[in-house]
């Protein structure tokens, strides 16, 4: 790998408003780009629901809906998905428009009490005391679960249940009760267990979001862009994180593109965030020595405070790097990732979807399917860094570019 070439960084500087250092003929290729890109529509791959629902506002009998909240832990993914659905919500109609404050990182119980005491809707109730969070502690995970399972049996008072993440939707979905329940933001709801397959998930009261060709999809661009020959993948060797880390996706890229996946084991089945980063900072040592990429997997150890650790691991070892999870952590300093406005679609989708059961849907009877757009985000001071010169149509093919390292 070269280091940025002046022509590169100075197409940017063009783009955002400078001529100085371009050199014409490269900086036209990419501003051309960047011109016809907004006019491109993205590709939104959405399935067939089983009749047609309306998404238009409807209160419940001249009373409000009623929405509950359950999560595992924290997770930036988790945050960017309610608040996107929100923001989605509004523009239905269900809610009035007002703009979200400023949140703390990955948190939703914050997000939660403001939508439930400060925002004003004829239509929805978001429970003051229905949100649930476990701080990934898997026995108070296990004694959260069964009490909202028993509130809604015994009490009857939510309406439909937003189950964010893998750990929150294996709890809710089932038999158990019967209250709708849409699962937002699971890595793999079918080879996890939380829905029988990418048509039908197996309760009628249940809808997980599927998108099946997620992560293979990020593998592929990944690979398109950098060339790697060893892809580097550091995530727990245990049913859940094999999961979480997309294992059978990457094997299935590696097979067709013909590299080779070199794993490394961290702890992912821990509360303690702190020994579950420690692990994946190992993990990053070693895999900088073997791999020529790492792609960095959804797990507790990657957070926003070990981030920055892990991004001058491998920085330091001029690794190019590609964020399972999104531009969030691109920002933050890993080279490449799918961009965070992909959100703003899977929150149509996620708005739409309680719309619809609102209006009487059942979840089972709404497809689960659907693929947002592969915009891209890439950060230019790693790239700078580890001497990555971004190819043209990646620049141009970028919703976000981040200039610097954000750092905590």
């Amino acid at each position: 790998m070269t280091g940025p070439s002046l022509s590169t960084r100075g197409c940017l500087l063009a783009v955002r408003g400078s001529i100085r250092g371009c050199i014409i003929k490269r900086c036209r290729q990419v501003l051309a780009l960047l011109i016809l890109l907004p006019f491109l529509a993205p590709v939104l791959v959405i399935g067939a629901d089983k009749g047609n629902f309306s998404t238009a506002p409807k209160a419940k009998n001249g009373a409000k809906w009623r929405l509950g909240y359950y999560e595992g832990g924290t997770y930036p993914d988790y945050q960017a998905s309610l608040m996107a659905t929100v923001r989605s919500l509004m523009d239905l109609g269900w809610m009035e428009q007002a703009n979200i404050p400023p949140q703390k990182a990955e948190q939703t119980a914050e997000l939660w009490s403001w939508l439930a005491t400060r925002t004003k809707s004829d239509f929805l109730e978001f429970v003051p005391d229905a949100h649930y969070s476990t701080d990934w502690d898997e026995v108070l995970g296990k004694k959260t679960t069964s009490e909202i399972i028993k509130r809604l049996n015994e009490r009857k008072d939510i309406d439909l249940m937003i189950a964010a993440g893998t750990w929150a939707g294996k709890g809710l979905a089932n038999n158990d009760h019967h209250t709708d329940t849409l699962v937002i933001s699971a890595s793999d709801p079918v080879s996890s267990g939380i829905i029988k397959s990418i048509g039908e998930s197996g309760h009628d009261h249940i809808l997980a979001r599927v998108d099946p060709d997620r992560y293979q999809r990020q593998l592929r661009i990944f690979h398109d862009i950098v060339g790697f020959k060893k892809l580097g993948m550091a995530y727990a060797d245990t049913d859940s994180g094999r999961t979480y880390a997309a294992l059978e996706a990457a094997k299935e890229v590696a097979r067709e593109r013909g590299f080779e996946i070199i794993s490394c084991p961290t702890r992912d089945d821990i509360p303690d965030s702190k020994l579950a980063a420690v692990s994946v900072e190992q993990c990053f040592q070693d895999l900088t020595k073997k791999a020529d990429a790492i792609y960095v997997t959804k797990q507790n150890g990657v957070n926003k405070k070990s981030i920055p650790k892990l991004v001058a691991i491998a920085n330091d070892g001029l690794i190019p790097t590609f964020s399972q999870s999104g531009s969030e952590e691109v920002k933050r300093g890993f080279l490449l990732s799918i961009s965070q406005a992909g959100f703003k679609y899977v929150g149509q989708y996620y708005a739409e979807t309680i719309a619809k059961i609102f209006n009487g849907a059942r979840p089972a009877q709404l497809d689960q399917v659907f693929e947002g757009p592969p915009n891209i985000a890439i950060n230019l001071r790693t790239a700078s860094t580890i001497g990555f010169d971004p190819p043209v149509d990646t620049l141009g093919a970028a919703d976000e570019i981040f200039q610097e390292i954000d750092t905590p």
